[in-house]
């Protein structure tokens, strides 16, 4: 089982906070190596999140740090996914 109650995969909360356009870019990215869950290296799209966990993105030419504060049920508008995470990113 990928999802509970109190996590979410990976890939899926990338695509609902709206850091990625796709869920398959979102896996790319991944996979790749761009991606750090509680500043730990994470390769696998199907890692389970879940609330108060870390996560550090290396994307569009920035290093972005944002805290999961909500998991999300969908990919909503942008004002929506903004609720899903703080983001820590200092500069």
């Amino acid at each position: 089982m990928t999802e509970t109650p109190d996590g979410i995969r990976l890939d899926k909360w990338l695509f609902f906070a709206r850091v990625f356009k796709s869920r398959a870019i979102a896996v790319e990215r991944i996979e790749a190596g761009g991606i750090r869950v509680n500043d730990q290296p994470c390769n696998k799209p199907g890692k389970l999140v879940r609330p108060g966990d870390r996560i550090v993105v290396s994307a569009h030419g920035q290093v972005r740090t944002l805290e999961i504060t909500s998991l999300g049920q969908r990919r909503g508008p942008a004002t929506e996914a903004q609720t899903l995470y703080h983001d820590l990113t200092t500069g």
